[in-house]
């Protein structure tokens, strides 16, 4: 789980890799703990994305943050998730991910050396 991202060649993971059904959790849970260690480097959070994400899960970065700090691993931040977000807000924030949002995670993945 990468959270120090100071050395310019470790990134969050991809916004499209899923946690459960969920994108984007991985790599804003990766970003809220770089965030919290002080070793976010360039990376905002929460950025647009994030919030956006957040929104559409019916989370506030607060109530997020929050569980960044009670839950250390993947396992339980998605513990937390499943538990916290309807599917509604799932199948909302996917798909305003995939296709709104589908240049934003190509440009994210060019800039982080993904093929």
């Amino acid at each position: 789980m990468p959270t120090d991202f100071r050395d310019g060649k470790t990134f969050p993971r991809r916004g499209r890799e899923p946690a459960g059904e969920a994108l984007w959790l991985l790599r804003v849970f990766d970003k809220g703990r770089a965030a919290a260690a002080g070793t976010i480097h360039d990376y905002m959070y929460p950025c647009s994305m994030d919030r956006g994400v957040m929104e559409r899960w019916g989370v506030t970065p607060e109530e997020f943050d929050a569980a960044v700090r009670a839950h250390a691993s993947d396992a339980e931040i998605l513990r937390w998730f499943e538990a916290r977000v309807p599917a509604e807000g799932v199948r909302a924030a996917n798909a305003w991910i995939t296709n709104d949002k589908a240049s934003n995670l190509d440009r994210q993945d060019a800039e982080e050396g993904i093929a």
